[in-house]
């Protein structure tokens, strides 16, 4: 899932020449916590967003492909990695991080655009899986999240995502086998530790955007993202995001977003009292259409207006406009999409028992690039982002087949680790951008 931020200037020399070519128990800080954000949109439309250096086996590919005398797929690679994207903090001491966010900042303030941050240190992340890791005890990461903190610059705007799957796949998510992770978190623990990060982030600079990550529209009920981004303290901050790493289609994020912002505002105790009347993806009824409904299609694009009723959002959506209107409540937690690979949407095949959508699947393309206040039709959504990196792996596939390192669906090899760069993927995902520039 992640990327590093500690790129060589030797990369940076390499690739400048070859773009010339073209509910929960909580806990939290002493301090006390920031005030809730209003509601006034803090990212503006036309907003630059920042563009990092690189990852250098972009570099390497668009010199090897110009050596190919493949010109127009190392133009593909190079405007790729030209588009803005995150930056990633996923270990180091809280000194090295400090030092790392503060060069990041810098870097984007000099060139007047807002940089993205993803804090993705948590003890035991993704289910100690592929990209296992993370800080070695919650007193360990509440000191790196300070260095992170540390590193910001007071009254600079930034966007920071705070652990991408953290709340979607707390410890109790994981399964039986990662009780044997040597960090062996649990849910509280995990719970506090997102809250933590969040609030030194807003101390350290109140003109901080931070947004709790919550998954994405193929995952948890609405009901059930609510409660747990609720129990994080998402009132507290800008919002939440979605899709980081997944592949999502842009329509069903946009809906569910909305959707999760709306339960929020009708349930303030989903901390303690998980809703259970908030309309979700798993449930179309509403008044719209006589509330007969059933689940949506994830493989579909979600719209009111979609002829296919497992596509169609209209019973779901007047059923919130009837519920807020009733509660006199308006939602105010906005929200943040990744859309840097689901210009195709998500990926699926029955040719294996666990396909492993969510890694490394074939036939994917770049998605709408970066733009805040991207769709007027969806009020609390803040940002398109590219947070995942483009051309790095999810890990190392192999479509749930016993005793296999290799992934069928790219020919059998060993893809790369989570993190690392996979040209093939990268060179595909910029060949099939949709939409197109």
């Amino acid at each position: 899932m992640f990327s590093t931020t500690r790129h060589g200037r030797a990369a940076l020399v390499a690739t400048t020449a070859t773009l010339a070519l073209g509910p929960f128990a909580l806990a939290g800080p002493a301090a006390a916590a920031p005030a809730p954000p209003t509601d006034a949109p803090a990212l503006t439309a036309g907003t630059r967003f920042f563009t990092p250096l690189p990852d250098p086996g972009a570099a390497q590919q668009v010199i090897d492909l110009g050596r190919q005398h493949r010109s127009t797929d190392a133009a593909l690679i190079a405007e790729e990695v030209a588009t803005p994207q995150a930056v990633w903090f996923t270990d180091g001491t809280p000194r090295e991080v400090q030092r790392d966010v503060r060069r990041t900042v810098l870097e984007a303030k000099a060139a007047k655009a807002v940089p993205t941050l993803v804090v993705y240190n948590a003890p035991g992340r993704d289910c100690a899986q592929y990209s296992a890791g993370g800080a070695a005890s919650q007193a360990d990461y509440e000191a790196w999240a300070d260095g992170f903190a540390r590193g910001l610059v007071t009254d600079t705007q930034v966007v920071v995502i705070i652990e991408p799957d953290g709340l979607s796949n707390l410890p109790s998510d994981c399964g039986a086998a990662y009780t044997s992770d040597p960090q062996n978190p649990t849910d509280a623990e995990r719970i506090a530790e997102i809250r933590y990060a969040g609030e030194a982030i807003e101390r350290a600079n109140p003109k901080a955007l931070v947004y709790l990550d919550s998954g994405h529209s193929g995952w948890h009920s609405v009901a059930d993202s609510t409660a747990r981004l609720d129990a994080a303290g998402v009132s507290e901050f800008a919002g939440f995001s979605l899709n980081v790493s997944n592949y999502q289609w842009t329509a069903n994020l946009s809906q569910y977003g909305t959707w999760v912002a709306e339960c929020l505002a009708l349930h303030p105790d989903a901390e303690t009292t998980t809703p259970s009347d908030c309309g979700d993806q798993y449930y179309s009824g509403g008044p719209a259409n006589g509330f007969v409904g059933g689940a949506l299609d994830a493989a579909r694009q979600w719209s009111d207006s979609a002829p296919d009723a497992a596509a169609n959002t209209a019973g779901i959506n007047s059923r919130y406009a009837a519920e807020l209107t009733a509660a006199g409540v308006t939602p105010t937690a906005h929200f943040v999409l990744d859309t840097s690979r689901n210009g195709r949407g998500p990926w699926s095949s029955a040719a294996y028992a666990d396909d492993q959508d969510w890694c490394n699947p074939p036939g994917r393309g770049l998605g709408p690039q970066p733009q805040a206040r991207p769709n007027a039709a969806f009020p609390q959504l803040d940002a398109y982002l590219w947070i995942k990196t483009p051309g790095q792996s999810d890990g190392q596939c192999n479509r749930g087949i016993a005793g296999s390192g290799t992934d069928p669906e790219w020919g059998g090899i060993v893809d790369p680790a989570a993190g690392a760069w996979f040209p093939e993927q990268a060179l595909q995902l910029a060949q099939l951008a949709a939409p197109r520039g």
